[in-house]
């Protein structure tokens, strides 16, 4: 444990946590240090969002009315990454990564911020974790053999591969357009329409859907996963099993409720 104690921490360093920090800083706290459990801030825009993805501020007629004093513009994901990174720069703020928070405990005069391996002394401390914690997974057991197959993210996909993709929402059609121009890609999800997807995502699947770029199982649930030669058997509720290259799934998060009920 150090000896320093920051006058903040902010646990957790997405959109949430960098405007936290910057409105502190703007009300004359120094000493204010980002702690995040992934490689850098923003971890969600960099994992989850294609390159290029719009990140607006206003959505479908929905206009947002900005109270702080960062000024969010429209842009992509490269760009905001970037604004990120110079507001981090501007107001000297300390991001700590790599560092995941186990527990919070409340002292007589301070917090114990509690990380492996050591502690974090602050005076406040401000949580803006979101609701995502981690990414569900599915409840069958991956064999091993194949673990390195079966992904959540498109970090470690390549090109010409047969890919499936799981899930209907946001996450998952994004994944199967984006794939879809050098793979030969299935989407599979167990309700019969992608109703939770957003208006722009069903239009995008619909489209490649028509175009015969992507293929859907719609209605049928995944009852487990197979080793097969060095590729992944799917075994279908229904239809005919397949092998894949590589199987993405995007079937939501798990909020971090085990994290804020012991804190």
């Amino acid at each position: 444990m150090s000896d320093k104690r920051y006058q903040l921490a902010i646990i957790g360093a997405g959109p949430a946590g960098i405007a936290a920090a910057v409105e502190c800083y703007l009300l004359g706290m120094r000493d204010i240090i980002l702690i995040e459990k992934d490689e850098n801030h923003n971890a969600t825009i960099r994992k989850f969002y294609k390159d290029k993805k719009r990140v607006d501020k206003d959505w479908q007629g929905q206009t947002v009315e900005l109270d702080g004093n960062i000024l969010f513009l429209d842009g992509t994901k490269e760009s905001t990454l970037d604004f990120f990174d110079e507001i981090l720069e501007k107001h000297s703020v300390e991001l700590k990564t790599h560092t995941e928070v186990q527990k919070i405990v409340k002292e007589a005069d301070h917090f114990e911020v509690m990380i492996a391996g050591g502690s974090v002394l602050a005076q406040h401390v401000v949580v803006t974790i979101g609701r995502m914690g981690k990414p569900n997974k599915p409840d069958y057991k991956i064999p091993g053999p194949i673990k390195k197959q079966v992904v959540f993210t498109l970090d470690s996909c390549s090109e010409n591969e047969k890919v499936m993709v799981v899930g209907g929402g946001d996450s998952a059609v994004e994944y199967a357009v984006e794939l879809c121009d050098k793979n030969d890609v299935t989407i599979c999800y167990r309700r019969e329409n992608f109703r939770r997807a957003n208006p722009t995502n069903q239009a995008d699947i619909a489209k490649a859907l028509e175009k015969k770029c992507v293929r859907a199982l719609m209605g049928v649930d995944i009852l487990g996963l197979e080793e097969d030669n060095g590729r992944v058997k799917v075994l279908l509720s229904e239809g005919e099993n397949e092998s894949y290259d590589r199987v993405v799934y995007a079937i939501g998060g798990t909020t971090p409720s085990a994290f804020l009920n012991g804190s």
